[in-house]
């Protein structure tokens, strides 16, 4: 055993939500708000206080004037007399409550000065309510096919032995085990084996427990009588030269025309090369976006906070009130105080996460006008450091404040770090971002001619035509990023 002194950097609990909330997507940060209501019962929502009102026929809280929360009531003043308060300087105190008050109304002069126009609209909100009833639970490529396998007339071995085979289909509907490992595990002979996967790969949907591409394609043809059909020759005995797409090699070896291969290509292009795809998980991810960046009256662009899924939170006034009480004892004081200055420091950082996000977001409208003119082509090179240093915050900052966050723009949304990005010099001195030349890369392939695709020393030659400086290895490079086989693999013969 030893003992030793050490110096260590710990945040502090209230920077470690600081920085959390600003680097919490817009769905995340609403979570931890009402999360937050749930553990601080000094908070208050304004859209529930003001519901409570109209229903007593009262005036909703956000209509008041700044004086009708200027002072405590009269009869709840601070009693300097109050033993339990020994020793608290009562201007120290005051000074706290008038603090407090006028941060609450600061919060809500930011929420009607920066909220966009509500766009819950009865009928809205009837349309979001159908959606989340909607939602249900999807059935696996799995239980489906058990489902299936049930309903089949096996008997106890063989359904053992489907349970197995099922069991070894990936989501993409491929068999990952061989006859043999399944022989092995089971016990059965092979012959059982395979008569039982026979069946299975009979099961909805076509193509399923295929052991590769070339049996799925073939199993997806034979339950449609296509077996004797070019297309199905084509895969049985050329699915090299299909892969390969050499269209003149697949006419030889078949025997048909050029023309007759193309069409037969283009129909078994129509086939479903991964059978389990209906039934894979849900991976779609619903974004809320910061920002909206539209042109305004006067025909300039602007950026607009997006504040319609942050509750609007204030101080209680029944907690304020019972703290001005002389007979308020002095541990419900404490708690009541660090609940207060607990909730001021939330309501202090969710107005800095969006002043920082706003600002940021002003800033990267600064620099891409173009983009938002012309669209992704005419993006520029822009870094993190740049907007930092004009914005006034570290690096860091900027960093976690676009972590996770969608801007709504004429051209769609778009996560925030997508404006990032380096560039490349072009001949006039200025510089194009690397998504403007991945996007003129696109554009080039499209526009080839199929029977004599470029190589990338063409689209390097192309590219300085245009004035761009690009490497043979960075268009290799961005080819591959955007999925484009290599010239030989796009010629169609």
């Amino acid at each position: 055993m030893s003992q030793k002194m050490s110096l260590n950097q710990v945040l502090a609990p209230q920077l470690q939500q600081s920085l959390n909330l600003l680097q919490a997507p817009m769905l995340e940060l609403k979570a931890m708000v009402d999360q937050e209501l749930q553990l601080n019962p000094v908070l208050e929502e304004q859209a529930a206080l003001d519901a409570e009102a109209k229903e007593r026929g009262e005036r909703p809280e956000g209509e008041e004037t700044k004086t009708d929360l200027a002072e405590p009531p009269s009869d709840t003043q601070y009693d300097p007399t109050d033993e339990s308060n020994a020793g608290e300087p009562v201007d120290d105190f005051q000074k706290e409550i008038n603090q407090l008050i006028e941060l609450d109304q600061e919060w809500r002069d930011h929420f009607s000065s920066t909220s966009i126009p509500s766009r819950n609209s009865k009928q809205e909100d009837e349309k979001r309510q159908f959606m989340l009833d909607s939602v249900t639970t999807s059935q696996s490529l799995q239980e489906f096919l058990l489902e299936q396998a049930r309903l089949s007339d096996f008997g106890e071995q063989q359904y053992q032995v489907a349970e197995l085979i099922i069991g070894n289909i990936d989501d993409a509907g491929y068999l990952q085990s061989s006859v043999d490992e399944l022989v092995f595990s089971s016990g059965q002979s092979s012959s059982d084996i395979q008569a039982v996967l026979g069946i299975v790969q009979a099961f909805h949907p076509p193509g399923v427990g295929a052991r590769d591409l070339r049996e799925c394609l073939m199993l997806q043809l034979e339950p449609a009588g296509r077996t004797d059909s070019l297309e199905y020759r084509i895969v049985r005995d050329c699915m090299d030269e299909l892969g390969r797409r050499r269209i003149r090699e697949i006419s030889r070896k078949v025997g048909e025309s050029v023309d007759a291969v193309q069409d037969a290509v283009k129909r078994i292009g129509n086939l479903e090369p991964k059978p389990g795809r209906e039934y894979l998980p849900e991976t779609n991810q619903y974004v809320v976006p910061e920002i909206f960046i539209s042109r305004g009256d006067d025909g300039r662009w602007k950026a607009v906070s997006n504040n319609e899924y942050i509750p609007r939170l204030r101080i209680s006034n029944g907690y304020k009130d019972l703290m001005a009480q002389a007979t308020t004892s002095g541990d419900v004081r404490d708690y009541i105080r660090d609940k207060i200055r607990s909730g001021k420091f939330l309501l202090k950082s969710i107005h800095h996460r969006q002043s920082t996000i706003l600002n940021i977001a002003e800033e990267i409208l600064k620099r891409q006008g173009e983009f938002m003119e012309n669209g992704p082509s005419h993006l520029r090179p822009m870094t993190m450091s740049q907007v930092a240093d004009a914005v006034g915050v570290h690096e860091t900052t900027v960093s976690r404040a676009v972590s996770g966050k969608y801007v709504e723009t004429p051209h769609g949304v778009l996560e925030m770090k997508y404006f990032f990005t380096s560039g490349l010099a072009s001949k006039d001195g200025s510089s194009l971002a690397n998504t403007s030349v991945k996007e003129m890369l696109g554009d080039l392939v499209k526009k080839e001619d199929a029977t004599k695709p470029l190589s990338d020393e063409d689209l390097v030659k192309l590219f300085k035509d245009k004035g761009i400086k690009i490497a043979r290895r960075t268009v290799a490079k961005y080819r591959a990023e955007l999925n484009i086989l290599p010239s030989h693999l796009r010629r169609v013969y």
